[in-house]
């Protein structure tokens, strides 16, 4: 359900930016906005990883430099049926983490030191199968995508903006509709995108839970970090904002507009469906929703 959900919901985003391209040229415009989006979405197939990687300052370690958490993603790896990936640390102090790669064979996951402080061993485990779950269902790439297609939209609009309004006679909207225009579609382009990203975090969250055995420890590990994101600013993320719905909670603080939409589902309703999912499993724990006071004496994260 969740695949024919992103299928339809991505299949309205390319909708909207042939449309945005058709009032803006006609079929002439169609047909530039198609190859827009398809060029821009090569490029990203080819270089989004590196680039996302290289805006967040991941630095990649292995056995040797980082020798526990590279074996927890070994040993998570092989339990999801995946090939070994690319493992990054962020020298950031929000915890926090992401993946990205066009396919399970070119996969990275990465890591905040902030997560690998604050966290126990076994929260740990649960983000970063959680992560691995992102990569084997290959949400890695529709996420690429669809930031890719949303910031094309904001871009045509904005094209249209300086170079349409009524010098154009093959132009249907005239001056308002382009500023119209110019509003609606990166706003609705915005909508899209966020409602993809949060159907694959709950996705990936019971994928997770599957691949780590423990939902209660993602479900602690959530409860933890949802609100030390808030708290705790994360330069990188607020310079490149349009890469936030790749984490697993929101890396923005909220001083930003950019923030007005988050891309991510409220922590205390993941929490609660993955305690839907430890019932289901047999794990009774609970785990206290309230973020960041109650999780104050926990600081118990073993490789920050």
């Amino acid at each position: 359900m969740n695949t024919m959900r992103t299928g339809l919901l991505m299949a309205a985003l390319m909708g909207l930016f042939l449309a945005v391209g058709y009032l803006l040229g006609r079929e002439q415009g169609m047909f530039i906005a198609f190859l827009m989006a398809a060029g821009m979405n090569v490029f990203a197939y080819w270089n989004a990883d590196k680039m996302v990687l290289r805006m967040h300052g991941a630095r990649q370690v292995d056995r040797q430099t980082a020798p526990e958490f590279y074996q927890l993603i070994e040993d998570l790896s092989q339990r999801a049926g995946l090939p070994m990936p690319k493992v990054y640390i962020m020298d950031n102090p929000q915890p926090n983490a992401f993946a990205t790669g066009r396919n399970p064979e070119n996969a990275a996951v990465a890591a905040t030191t902030g997560l690998l402080r604050l966290l126990t061993p076994d929260e740990i485990a649960g983000v970063m199968a959680h992560e691995l779950a992102h990569v084997r269902n290959r949400d890695t790439l529709v996420m690429t995508m669809t930031a890719t297609i949303a910031g094309a939209i904001s871009m045509l609009a904005n094209f249209g903006m300086l170079f349409g309004g009524n010098r154009d006679r093959n132009n249907p909207l005239g001056v308002v509709g382009i500023i119209l225009m110019v509003v609606l579609a990166p706003l609705a382009a915005m909508l899209v995108q966020m409602a993809i990203s949060r159907t694959r975090e709950y996705g990936a969250d019971r994928g997770g839970a599957e691949i780590s055995g423990q939902p209660m420890a993602l479900a602690s590990a959530l409860a933890k970090i949802s609100g030390a994101a808030r708290q705790i600013v994360n330069p990188a993320a607020e310079a490149n904002p349009a890469t936030a719905h790749m984490f697993i909670i929101n890396p923005l603080s909220g001083m930003r507009m950019d923030n007005l939409f988050s891309t991510h589902p409220d922590p205390g309703k993941r929490i609660a469906e993955l305690q839907r999912i430890a019932a289901e499993m047999g794990e009774t724990d609970a785990v206290d929703a309230g973020p960041w006071e109650a999780a104050q004496h926990q600081r118990s994260g073993p490789w920050g």
